[in-house]
């Protein structure tokens, strides 16, 4: 093999060692990317469902309160006549 084919065996070699590893880095770069993603996704949730239970419990309370200031009828209105 000649001096130049040499070189450019060389060069093509490290060339395309280089483009794989940078694919490979930008991959993993992508998938930790989505991973945090993820992770965001599911503290909004968390937040979401606290947040709605404390409506609920809020709204059992005033329930409560309502219940005792006022009567309630269970049942239907037509069985009295």
């Amino acid at each position: 093999m000649s001096r130049t084919a040499k070189a450019t065996l060389c060069a093509s070699f490290f060339i395309s060692s280089l483009i794989i590893w940078g694919v490979h880095f930008q991959q993993n770069q992508e998938r930790e990317n989505m991973y945090k993603g993820v992770l965001r996704d599911d503290e909004r949730r968390k937040e979401k469902m606290k947040k709605r239970e404390e409506e609920f419990q809020a709204s059992l309370r005033k329930r409560e309160v309502y219940e005792r200031v006022q009567t309630v009828v269970t049942g239907d209105a037509t069985e009295d006549t």
